[in-house]
């Protein structure tokens, strides 16, 4: 296993994490347990999670993963072999936190559920999930019809949440602090409010990031790189799409995009039209599609970890097997005349 520096942390994570978001839902506590126990035997010593798991999110099932961990952690004693990062839910969900803000009650509220849940007395890396403002995430095209009087609010709520979350590090509750789904204005706002305030500094960024995804390599790069806030990359095979399981339409059971209700944004022929040369690509350099897909992903050097998550075993002893796969000069550069082809296939 490779490992790298968590931002300015002194933490080493791996560079594979265990993502954890179907357990509760598509995986039960048993399948989870076992998933968890190879990884860590696999020297995956970073896993991470939400509140709101699994996904699909509902308040039936929302915190049943945060559970399952905690359940992991109580049985197997070996808490502090691992870097344990969660996140508090923001708006917009009526079931959580009343779908208010992230705000220095929600946050609270949050980490003491988390920490119960977790049955730990601690949390790693405690991160926002989403921005209270929008962002162009989760596969939304976001219109920014910004009032400029609403930066002075802003600035008033990134102040209540570093605020918060330093009463929340002397408490020794949560270590470290991360963003998630978040854009370039928003990670300067926290970093230079972090240093002008004295406040805690953001470690890191989980985006989403794969080879049909690469929005981060605009100025989300540059800042990851020169500020030293990695990508924690979600969704590196872009929901199953890049192993080729959904080809030809597709759509095997239990699978996410068998149970998906709501609007597929990545099920466009451009996507699916890239995604059969990838294979193609990886078939020549002797990987599986989920592996080339994950080598590419670890080559980045903005990439501080991907995140990759299973159903079965089979998926993450291939997954994990990734960490021993690299990209040559010619992948690279086949990849690169996909990418030219299409540049933004969803």
């Amino acid at each position: 296993m490779l490992y790298r520096p968590l931002g300015n942390s002194g933490l080493e994570v791996s560079a594979l994490c265990l993502g954890t978001m179907t357990w509760g839902e598509q995986n039960t506590e048993a399948e989870a347990f076992e998933q968890m126990d190879y990884a860590l035997s696999q020297g995956i010593n970073f896993f991470d999670t939400a509140e709101m798991y699994p996904i699909p999110a509902s308040a039936s099932t929302y915190t049943a993963t945060e559970t399952i961990l905690g359940d992991w952690f109580s049985k197997r004693k070996i808490r502090k072999k691992i870097i344990l990062a969660t996140k508090v839910g923001g708006n917009g969900v009526q079931w959580m936190h009343g779908g208010t803000d992230i705000n220095r009650v929600t946050i609270t509220a949050s980490v003491e559920g988390s920490l119960k849940r977790l049955k730990t007395d601690y949390i790693d890396l405690y991160q926002l999930h989403w921005p209270n403002r929008g962002s162009y995430h989760f596969g939304q095209l976001w219109n920014y019809k910004i009032k400029k009087s609403s930066n002075e609010h802003e600035r008033e709520n990134f102040i209540e949440v570093l605020e918060t979350l330093q009463s929340l590090i002397t408490q020794g509750k949560i270590r470290y602090i991360g963003l998630s789904n978040e854009t370039a204005w928003g990670t300067m706002q926290y970093l230079n409010l972090a240093q002008t305030r004295a406040l805690p500094r953001i470690q890191s960024i989980q985006n989403e990031y794969n080879l049909l995804y690469r929005l981060h390599e605009g100025d989300m790069m540059e800042i990851s790189l020169r500020e030293n806030v990695g990508l924690l990359a979600w969704s590196p095979l872009a929901a199953g799409l890049l192993t080729g399981k959904y080809a030809q339409g597709a759509r095997p059971k239990n699978t996410r995009w068998a149970n998906q209700k709501k609007f597929n944004q990545r099920d466009t022929p451009q996507a699916h039209a890239a995604v059969d040369r990838y294979i193609k690509i990886a078939r020549e350099h002797n990987m599986s599609p989920a592996q080339l897909s994950l080598a590419f992903v670890l080559s980045r050097p903005f990439v501080t970890s991907a995140i990759i998550g299973a159903t079965s075993m089979e998926q993450l002893r291939e997954n994990i097997g990734s960490i021993d796969k690299v990209l040559s000069q010619s992948a690279a550069h086949e990849i690169a005349a996909v990418w030219r082809d299409f540049p933004m296939p969803f």
